[in-house]
């Protein structure tokens, strides 16, 4: 009987241990989350672009108190030449994205830094500039046309397509502010000819009239309704010429036949 009992609490003791040993496999074979890295004050965003093997762009924004302006800075690592610059500028906003390309397959690689504005108008703005080894020169983006800003209320989606950048847009309606829906989306490519960054809408503009919304088509409705109307009356009107001016010809006619047969 003892050996019986001792023979039993063996076993329980051995599924006890095994099963420790599992439990404790299984949270050593766990994944452990991992933290994205933060930008510590007073820095706000930072991306890393790898241009060729070596050679990096570290973006940064950073500045203390308001949110809606600070400054951004671009540093250069060029690991084989041993070369290290900085570009820095002003920044109103924040930063969206950066995006690098080499528009004119020149070998000089260009750094595009999206901007958001710091209000109600989500207004986008490009700062962009063309790297010729350590020398950085600025390039002038274009702004919207007066109808490519038709309908135009920011959140601006930028992205790279066959080399070029390219921008995209939601198109509302501006007779009606309140609007939530869309139009249409507006695209425009950007490419580098030369010096200049040249701007080409890809898309067409499918809404050509400026009245659409339901006030506009019913002030239009009761026009059309009132020029058929006045077109109408015109119509009787002239119409009503017409017989009296038959009948008064048929009178004095037949006046004329009475004077000719006294006579």
């Amino acid at each position: 009987m003892k050996r019986y009992l001792y023979l039993m609490l063996s076993c329980m003791v051995g599924l006890t241990a095994c099963s420790n040993h599992n439990s404790d496999d299984a949270r050593v074979a766990a994944p452990v989350a991992t933290e994205a890295p933060r930008v510590m004050a007073p820095f706000r965003y930072h991306k890393t672009v790898e241009v060729a093997p070596g050679q990096y762009y570290d973006v940064l924004s950073w500045g203390r108190g308001s949110e809606s302006t600070g400054a951004f800075e671009i540093l250069r690592s060029d690991s084989a030449t041993m070369k290290y610059t900085t570009t820095t500028g002003d920044l109103d906003g924040r930063i969206v994205d950066v995006f690098n390309s080499d528009m004119d397959t020149d070998g000089n690689p260009e750094i595009f830094i999206h901007t958001q504005a710091a209000d109600s108008t989500n207004a986008a703005q490009v700062i962009a500039f063309e790297y010729n080894d350590n020398t950085a020169r600025k390039l002038e983006f274009p702004r919207l046309t007066k109808s490519q800003r038709k309908g135009y209320r920011g959140n601006d989606r930028f992205f790279i397509k066959d080399g070029n950048l390219t921008r995209e847009f939601e198109v509302f309606d501006d007779a009606d502010s309140l609007t939530k829906t869309p139009l249409q989306k507006r695209l425009i490519e950007y490419n580098l000819r030369g010096n200049n960054l040249q701007a080409k809408q890809l898309s067409t503009d499918s809404v050509t009239k400026e009245a659409t919304t339901p006030r506009a088509a019913k002030l239009e409705s009761e026009t059309k309704s009132s020029s058929s109307n006045s077109h109408s009356s015109s119509k009787k009107s002239s119409s009503k010429k017409s017989v009296k001016k038959s009948r008064s010809s048929r009178h004095h006619e037949s006046h004329h036949k009475r004077r000719r047969h006294r006579r």
